[in-house]
């Protein structure tokens, strides 16, 4: 056997040795790793009218969120809850990025979001679709459920929506379907494992 060969055989060898005693993260909630049914990126606009895609906080766990701020419950209780992972994270929290995706672009405009979502924590940012049709495709993309509810006048209306964030890792790729209302710990020790 040629030693080319066979050195290359026993390096394949030792990689898969090494990769089958890599432990695999035990996460709490939905890991969706290798997923393709879900979106992969996003263009959207940050406050001050920037595009933000994912590839702005790569190095960072980043965790995404849809509502409005005009949501009397879901996410309010959400970016609380961010917040106090935040504080759980503690040195950590600076390795994520938590981004609040508004369904409700006409009311949520670009200071609206930029006092709002940084009220929890000031790292939080707010980001808004430049248009309907972008509203459509980032909450096409992230399977992404909202429904203008009439109120008793126009501008009184509230928004359904879906109430579950998702995770990427540090490398910029989906991890995690985060269910609601879990409580700030299981998500901490998820973050904790992607930013590992």
């Amino acid at each position: 056997m040629n030693i080319f060969v066979l050195r290359g055989f026993i390096i394949a060898v030792m990689t898969m040795i090494l990769m089958a005693c890599s432990p695999k993260p035990e996460f709490k909630n939905v890991d969706i790793t290798g997923s393709t049914a879900f979106g992969k990126d996003f263009s959207l606009l940050d406050p001050d009218g920037k595009v933000r895609t994912l590839a702005d906080f790569k190095g960072k766990a980043v965790v995404m969120f849809f509502g409005y701020t005009q949501c009397p419950d879901v996410c309010p209780t959400t970016l609380t809850e961010m917040q106090q992972v935040m504080t759980l994270l503690g040195p950590k929290s600076d390795k994520v990025q938590v981004l609040f995706v508004t369904v409700d672009p006409d009311r949520d405009t670009a200071a609206i979001l930029k006092q709002y979502v940084p009220s929890f924590d000031s790292r939080f940012l707010g980001l808004r679709p430049a248009d309907e049709a972008a509203l459509e495709k980032v909450t096409k993309d992230f399977k992404i459920y909202y429904k203008k509810v009439p109120g008793s006048s126009p501008g009184s209306y509230t928004m359904d929506h879906s109430a579950g964030s998702y995770a990427f890792d540090p490398e910029g790729r989906l991890r995690l379907y985060i269910k609601h209302a879990q409580g700030p710990e299981t998500l901490a020790h998820d973050l904790k494992e992607l930013l590992k």
